[in-house]
């Protein structure tokens, strides 16, 4: 259920995910014996979920999962339960053993084995007492590279390196799909290199920003004070760090702005950007990055970050920087370090995600195998989980939603006849993948040691590196895949114009192949194949043609009405408490609003063409299938968060708190008040003048 993402932009998210999600990283945990049942089972629909004392026509989100949320808690070491843990649990379960299996296996597998190197990576994360005694030994070499900068050359070539073991310095830069010629890529440069989650959290006023820029200078001194400097020299550099990542922030485009798929195509030549950084010697820095051959074309996705980190590489004094790449690279190593460091990194997070505690260690050490080496054990998840008949079971439905939704554009009065043409066209030839990739990932150039972990992590880093570095002018691997294959999610490309359905997220409570169809239209229909399919037709989406290139077909006419209508959507959301009185953002939050409400209304449309071609069942669990349909839609969405991770997803996550993502929708549509009896004046009514006249 992401937003679109740029392959660019999909690195930097699993490089998050490794870690910000698995940051907490404690040496003191040993290894917990592998529990002796799984989770329970999870149900499309759960009965038992459902708040029958609550008004459905007041608040629906209450209404379907009010009995849930009554007994809930969530554990110390989140910041959220409901649906994506539910499901997140029960695969970790399954990667686990996977997991075991291949760390017991090792010493006896070819030593250039998959299965060896993917047990030897867990292995050495698991052995918390190696991490212990080394403490920051790993990285003095890295360190000591820093310290030794003497000139912009060797900054650059510095940068090139952390940037290489997975660092988030400077800037970002990789392949990229050619928004003008999908079948190719391009080389990319965008912005990067803050140590805050966003651009507004150096520059937002107010009592609560100041505490955590403060937070934020504090955490940056205990860094480098656990790595050997004293503390009034690390206090001077980490102010000197929050300076120079202030300035970067300032010449950051907001998230919002981002939304506009122009605002980060630049495409130009190598001389242009010679001219708009002339302080920066490009060639040395793609030489160091391990180009190949010359970069003459690629595109700038923030120019005037760029003109500014120009000005700031010629001006700010090498010893901010060496403190800066120093500070970045113990902050990234943290995870993998002693417990002084995954203390530390931890205490500092949980201002944003609200935990209490530590997860397990085999939970931090599996996702981070996951995120890096992900698809060297996906083969085995499949085994496990993913029989080929659920797979087809799961195509039935979304062939079912492409159907419906190709109905919706033809009917549309609002659409003129060429702009019809251009959408069907696009629809018929965006592709899916579902379940899992039909060719696997290579890891024989991955080199995987006995230790430290901290080394795997940046070989893993360096690895995916050197795989898709050179890619700009080759054609684009359209077999591979942006998540693996156990991930509880699924995002739609707009440059490949395809849909992408991990095995992982095709398991109750999202889909059952042995459920009603109700139950799965609601569920799998409408908060994802459905979701995901409208993306394409969204407010960034939209934007690019049937073949994936960023390109105007609509007519102009037909894109003031969208445009329209849309803002009744993004106004529609901003009027939302999402925690206290902090409100939703619904231009950051407009795709994914968008994409939920096409999807639901597409999801309908195919839940009644399966009626009708198959059948009405009678009632279950006393609701007709309409009600089946839209109360799995709405436990779809259950969740519970803590405040401070509310706070983070406005500031930061372009998709709505999740009650809202559920009552939204819903109030826009006429058939759910039909479904459940709702009447004009209800909460969940809106006026016929607020109802926004999309798809």
């Amino acid at each position: 259920m992401t937003a679109p993402l740029s392959a660019l932009a999909r690195r930097a998210v699993n490089i998050a995910a490794a870690l910000v999600i698995v940051a907490p990283f404690g040496a003191a945990i040993a290894q917990a014996p592998m529990p002796a049942s799984i989770v329970p089972p999870l149900k499309v629909i759960d009965p038992a979920f459902i708040d029958r004392s609550a008004n459905a026509c007041v608040d629906f989100f209450q209404f379907a999962n009010g009995a849930w949320l009554k007994n809930d808690t969530i554990p110390a070491a989140y910041s959220s339960t409901g649906v994506a843990r539910d499901m997140g649990d029960r695969n970790e379960l399954v990667v686990r053993s996977v997991l075991d299996d291949a760390m017991a296996q090792r010493y006896s597998l070819p030593a250039n084995s998959t299965k060896r190197k993917l047990g030897t990576f867990y292995a050495t994360c698991m052995d918390s007492a190696s991490a212990e005694k080394a403490g920051v030994a790993p990285l003095r070499p890295t360190l000591s590279s820093i310290d030794a900068i003497s000139s912009k050359r060797g900054l650059l070539t510095t940068i090139a390196a952390l940037q290489k073991s997975g660092s988030n310095v400077a800037f970002r830069f990789g392949p990229d799909v050619d928004a003008h010629d999908s079948k190719h890529y391009l080389a990319a440069l965008d912005r990067g290199g803050l140590g805050l989650p966003d651009r507004d959290y150096y520059l937002k006023p107010g009592a609560t920003a100041d505490s955590t820029r403060a937070a934020y200078v504090d955490h940056i001194a205990k860094v480098l004070v656990l790595a050997g400097a004293k503390e009034a020299a690390a206090h001077a550099d980490a102010r000197k760090i929050m300076a120079l990542e202030t300035e970067m922030a300032k010449a950051s485009l907001t998230r919002v702005a981002r939304r506009d798929p122009s605002a980060t195509d630049h495409p130009m030549s190598a001389d242009s950007l010679k001219k708009i950084a002339p302080a920066i010697d490009w060639p040395a820095y793609f030489r160091s990055a391990g180009l190949t051959k010359p970069v003459t074309r690629l595109n700038v996705g923030e120019p005037a970050f760029f003109a500014r980190m120009n000005t700031l590489i010629d001006s700010v004094p090498l010893p901010t920087w060496k403190a800066y790449l120093r500070y970045h690279e113990l902050q990234s190593a943290s995870p993998w370090l002693s417990s002084p460091f995954v203390n530390e990194a931890f205490a500092f997070s949980s201002r944003f995600s609200g935990a209490k505690q530590l997860l397990p260690r085999w939970k931090r050490c599996l996702r981070v195998t996951d995120a890096l080496v992900g698809e060297a054990l996906g083969a085995a998840y499949v085994d496990k989980t993913f029989p080929p008949e659920a797979r087809a079971k799961a195509k039935a439905v979304i062939d079912d939603i492409r159907s419906a939704f190709a109905d919706r554009i033809r009917k549309l009065d609002w659409m003129s006849d060429s702009t019809k043409a251009h959408a069907l066209d696009k629809l018929a030839k965006m592709h899916e993948k579902i379940g899992y990739p039909d060719v696997w990932r290579d890891y024989s150039r991955l080199t995987v040691s006995e230790g430290p972990f901290v080394n795997n992590v940046a070989r893993a880093e360096a690895f995916e590196w050197n795989r898709t570095v050179n890619r700009p002018g080759l054609a684009v691997d359209t077999t591979e895949w942006g998540m693996t294959v156990p991930t509880v999610n699924a995002y739609y490309n707009p440059s490949m114009n395809e849909m992408v359905f991990p095995a992982g997220a095709l398991s109750p409570q999202t889909f059952d192949a042995n459920a009603d169809d109700a139950a799965n239209y609601g569920s799998l229909g409408g908060s994802w194949a459905g979701h995901e399919l409208t993306h394409g037709f969204d407010d960034e989406g939209r934007h690019y043609d049937a073949e994936g290139n960023l390109r105007d077909w609509w007519a102009p006419s037909d894109s003031t009405v969208f445009s329209r209508e849309a803002s009744v959507v993004a106004d529609q959301f901003s009027g939302y408490v999402a925690v206290d009185t902090l409100q939703v953002n619904g231009r950051l939050t407009l795709g994914e609003n968008l994409a939920d409400y096409g999807g639901l209304l597409t999801a309908y449309d195919a839940l009644q063409k399966a009626l009708a071609r198959d059948g009405r069942p009678g009632l279950i669990d006393g609701f007709t299938p309409e009600q089946r349909f839209f109360i799995a839609y709405a436990q779809s969405w259950r969740s519970h968060r803590r405040p401070e991770a509310v706070r983070s997803q406005i500031a930061v996550d372009p998709h709505a708190p999740e009650n809202w993502r559920a009552n939204g929708p819903l109030m826009n549509m006429p058939q759910f008040a039909a479904a459940f009896g709702c009447k004009p004046g209800d909460p969940m009514v809106r006026p016929d003048s607020l109802i926004p006249k999309i798809w």
